[in-house]
C-alpha cells in the first residue's frame, strides 16, 4: 500500500497520522488547545508543505507552516492573514486553505470569517486580501450562517488559473474568471428554503462544493437542504438529492480519479444535526447523482450521533482511493478501497473539524 499522510484538525489541536504499508501511526496534539479549522497539504514542491489555520482563544487566529511533515512548525512574525484597517473588521478564523494547481505553483488561497478571500504568492507565508470580492455590491446583504459568516470553499480550475469558485455561508457560490478582478453569484436553482424567495440570486447557505476529478465543469454542492450538481462550472444547478435518506448535510468530496463519483454524509435535519436515521453511513454516487448507495461496511452498526462537519470528509490521491472522515464524537474512519469498507483509526479525540490526506513519498 502507498504511504499516506492524514491530518486531523480538532477543537483542541492537530493530530497527524502516517500510513506506512498497512499500519497507521498517529502523533499529537500539535497546537495544544487551539482549534484547527483548516489544513492544506501542498504536494506541488520538492517536499510537501503543511499549512494549518489555528485559532487560539488567547492569541487569536494564525496560519502555521511545516516543511518536515509536522515535526516542526513556523509561525510568521507578522500575521500571515490579516484584514486591512480600511475594512473596519477583524479576523475571526481561517476556514479554508487551498493550494492552487500546478499552473500556479506558489499560489495558495485562504478563506476566512468574516467572509473574505486572501491570495498568497509565496506558498502560504503571506497573504493579501482579494479586494473586489470584499467590496462586492451584494456584501452588505450577506448574513452569517449558524457557524458564522465564513468563506469555507475555494476551488481553482485546473484549466485556467484565473478561474476561481468560492462558497460563503450564507451568501452562496461566487465565481471569478479574471483572477479575482470581478465576481458573479452562481446559484441558479440552488434553494434557500429559509428566505421568502426560495431561489434568490445569492443568499443561499451553501455548505460545501467539490469538483469532479475528470470533468472540471462538473461540480457537486451540499446545501442547507439539497444536494445539487452543475455541469457548466456553476452557471446552473440540478437537484440530485433523490434517493438519499436526507438531503441536509455539510460535507461533500469527490473521487480523485473516477468520473461522476462523489461522497456525502447525510444529516437528519437542520434542527436535528445527527447522522440521517441515526446511522453512520457515507453515501456515494457513481453516476453523477442519478443514484446513491450507502457505504457502511466496518462502520458502527448501533445508533450513532457523530455529526460530520463540512471539511471533515476528504479523499486522498491513491488508486484505489482513500476516503476519510472524522466526527464530533472524536472518531476518525478510513477506507482504502474507494469507500467499500472502513476501519476506525482514532477515537476519543476532541471534536473533529477538518481532515486532509495525501499520498507522500516513503
Amino acid at each position: 500500500m502507498t504511504d499516506v499522510l492524514l491530518t486531523v484538525g480538532t477543537r483542541k489541536g492537530l493530530f497527524i497520522g502516517r500510513r506506512r504499508g498497512g499500519a497507521w501511526e498517529f502523533d499529537g496534539p500539535h497546537f495544544n488547545a487551539q482549534a484547527i479549522y483548516s489544513i492544506a497539504i501542498d504536494t506541488r514542491g520538492q517536499v510537501p508543505r503543511l499549512l494549518a489555520g489555528g485559532d487560539s482563544a488567547h492569541w487569536g487566529p494564525s496560519v502555521f507552516r511545516s516543511d518536515d511533515l509536522g515535526r516542526t512548525w513556523v509561525e510568521p512574525r507578522q500575521p500571515a492573514v490579516k484584514l486591512p484597517r480600511f475594512t473596519g473588521a477583524s479576523l475571526e478564523r481561517v476556514w479554508q486553505l487551498h493550494p492552487a494547481g500546478p499552473e500556479a505553483p506558489d499560489v495558495v488561497y485562504a478563506g476566512t470569517e468574516p467572509a473574505a478571500l486572501f491570495r498568497s504568492e509565496d506558498g502560504g507565508e503571506s497573504f493579501e486580501l482579494v479586494r473586489p470580492l470584499w467590496e462586492h455590491p451584494t456584501r452588505s446583504r450577506w448574513e452569517p450562517g449558524g457557524g458564522g459568516e465564513g468563506l469555507h470553499t475555494i476551488l481553482t480550475d485546473p484549466r485556467d488559473a484565473r478561474a476561481v469558485t468560492v462558497a460563503v455561508s450564507t451568501a452562496g457560490v461566487f465565481r471569478t474568471k479574471d483572477g479575482g478582478a470581478s465576481w458573479a453569484p452562481s446559484n441558479k436553482r440552488v434553494s434557500a428554503v429559509f428566505l421568502p424567495d426560495p431561489e434568490p440570486e445569492f443568499g443561499q447557505c451553501v455548505h460545501k462544493v467539490a469538483r469532479d476529478a475528470v470533468d472540471p465543469d462538473r461540480l457537486y454542492l451540499q446545501n442547507h437542504w439539497g444536494v445539487f450538481r452543475s455541469d457548466d462550472s456553476g452557471d446552473s444547478w440540478t437537484d440530485i438529492g433523490h434517493g438519499l435518506p436526507s438531503d441536509f448535510g455539510f460535507a461533500a468530496a469527490t473521487h480523485p480519479h473516477r468520473a461522476d463519483t462523489a461522497y456525502i454524509f447525510p444529516i437528519n435535519a437542520d434542527v436535528d444535526r445527527v447522522p440521517a436515521e441515526h446511522r453512520c453511513r457515507v453515501f456515494r454516487t457513481g453516476d453523477a447523482g442519478s443514484t446513491w448507495e450507502p457505504l457502511s461496511a466496518g462502520l458502527p452498526e448501533e445508533t450513532h450521533y457523530g455529526t460530520v462537519l463540512r471539511d471533515a470528509l476528504c479523499t486522498d490521491d491513491a488508486d484505489p482511493a482513500g476516503v476519510y472522515f472524522g466526527n464530533r464524537n472524536g472518531e476518525v474512519y478510513a477506507s482504502a478501497d474507494d469507500g467499500d469498507s472502513w476501519r476506525q483509526l482514532a477515537s476519543h479525540l476532541p471534536d473533529v473539524l477538518c481532515v486532509r490526506a495525501a499520498v507522500i513519498e516513503a
